[in-house]
């Protein structure tokens, strides 16, 4: 098989199935490895078995032939010789002179022939004999005769019934590897598919998954560690989610009430207007009101473009040192007039400078000033602060009033939340400024926040500090 192909197949089997066949294929290794171990063993075993049936046969045949003294007793050496073999036939014994005359055998078959002539010696050696096999020894023996006389003895064993058990042996340990790999196999297979049950969960919930069912989850309960944090971060995911889109649909419901104000009241000034012939001063009145709607229908498109790329990390930024105050003291001058209609004062203090857009934080500062002089009942004072605290420049703007529901504290800065839905119909904005304000902090690395205490509620824009580039 090709490279290519084997990497197919690999990318065809589940993990389920390479866990399985894992499993499979270190209980074959293991076993191998411990079939070979035990395979040794039992062959040194029967190897030192075998020499000691050696070693005993000839320090046997030894000890008949230091008693062979004499005539007589060399006459009946043989009988005894067969005496002491008896029984043991898979044994083969042969005593020959130093002229090379046999004088006794014992299953003389099973020696090869250059073995009987002497050609050949049996010492560290093994042969085969009709089908079986034969390993032997080779020994020197002195006759203690008044005539002293060189005898050479040769031992021979069948180790056949080792052979045969050694195969049984290993076709028993082949068999066993087998089947218990298999057994592994299963074992790991089932294992896994239990372990990787909320993989499935996960596959089946993600396919079904629509805007209609994103409140599915995955139990976690009875998942391995592992995949409990797969599947804690897939239910995260669909939190966030069906968070995004409950904010979504929020979103287009709220654009479609917000619009939905501005062209109702141009259809009906129009459908007035058009309701019978008017003097030219007239069509320029209805003209005119109806640029306020197109104006704040420009200015609502506007916003939520703005905010639409800094949700893509698209706002142009540049990179120019700021003068909070003097932004400050410029927006102040501005809204001058309008906080004297308000009967509300205006005050700023401390200066720092910060690296950035010029043009977005003075928007952003006018949206809190704006907002700030809109909630700020007659006779009270907004406060402009701006403090320098480990390298970090924090801008407030604090202004007395009522103070703002916590649990309304974590959406004020959603886009089209407004904390009294009455003052929609006073013109008072959409509900985005602040949504482009923390939008514009992100954008310059800062944050914004909001605290409410002592009957004064301060915004506060922390952006980093300018850096020092001379």
């Amino acid at each position: 098989m090709s490279e290519s192909g084997s990497i197919k197949v690999r990318r065809r089997l589940s993990l389920t199935a390479r866990l399985a066949l894992l499993f499979a294929l270190v209980a074959a290794v293991l076993l191998l490895a411990l079939g070979m171990l035990l395979s040794h063993a039992v062959d040194r075993h029967f190897d030192e078995l075998d020499e000691h049936d050696l070693s005993a046969k000839l320090a046997v045949i030894g000890q008949l032939l230091a008693r062979t003294d004499s005539g007589a007793a060399l006459d009946t050496l043989p009988q005894r010789l067969r005496d002491s073999l008896a029984g043991h036939e898979n044994i083969a014994v042969l005593l020959r002179d130093a002229e090379g005359v046999v004088i006794f055998g014992y299953n003389l078959s099973d020696f090869e022939p250059g073995q009987l002539s002497g050609e050949s010696s049996v010492e560290g050696r093994d042969w085969q004999r009709q089908g079986r096999r034969f390993i032997g020894r080779e020994r020197s023996f002195m006759l203690p005769l008044p005539e002293p006389q060189s005898i050479q003895v040769l031992v021979a064993l069948d180790i056949s019934h080792h052979d045969h058990f050694l195969r049984e042996v290993r076709v028993s340990l082949w068999l066993g590897v087998a089947l218990v790999a298999a057994l592994a196999a299963l074992l790991g297979w089932l294992a896994a598919r239990q372990g990787l049950a909320p993989l499935a969960r996960v596959t089946t919930i993600a396919r079904h998954l629509s805007p209609e069912r994103l409140g599915e989850r995955i139990p976690v309960g009875d998942a391995p560690a592992e995949v409990r944090e797969l599947a804690e971060a897939f239910n995260g995911m669909l939190d966030r989610l069906e968070a995004a889109f409950r904010r979504l649909g929020e979103y287009s419901a709220d654009i479609a009430h917000e619009l939905r104000t501005p062209v109702s009241n141009l259809m009906t000034e129009t459908e007035v207007a058009l309701s019978r012939a008017r003097s030219a001063e007239e069509y320029r009145d209805t003209l005119h009101s109806n640029l306020e709607e197109f104006e704040r229908m420009a200015r609502m498109i506007g916003d939520m473009l703005f905010l639409a790329k800094a949700d893509k990390g698209r706002l142009p930024r540049r990179a120019e040192p700021v003068d909070l105050a003097s932004e400050a003291r410029a927006l102040m001058e501005f809204y001058e007039a309008l906080a004297e209609e308000r009967g509300v004062s205006l005050a700023v203090s401390g200066d720092a400078t910060v690296s950035g857009d010029r043009l977005m934080l003075r928007r952003a500062l006018s949206n809190l000033l704006s907002n700030a002089l809109r909630h700020t009942a007659p006779g009270g004072t907004v406060e402009i602060r701006i403090e320098v605290s480990d390298g970090e420049v924090r801008l407030s703007v604090r202004n007395p009033g009522r103070p703002i529901p916590e649990a309304q504290i974590p959406q004020l800065f959603e886009r089209f939340h407004r904390i009294d839905e009455a003052r929609t119909a006073h013109g008072e904005g959409a509900g985005l400024g602040l949504a482009i304000t923390r939008s514009i902090a992100e954008a310059h690395g800062g944050r914004i926040g909001v605290a409410c205490a002592q009957g004064l509620t301060t915004f506060t824009l922390t952006l980093p500090g300018a850096r020092d580039t001379s």
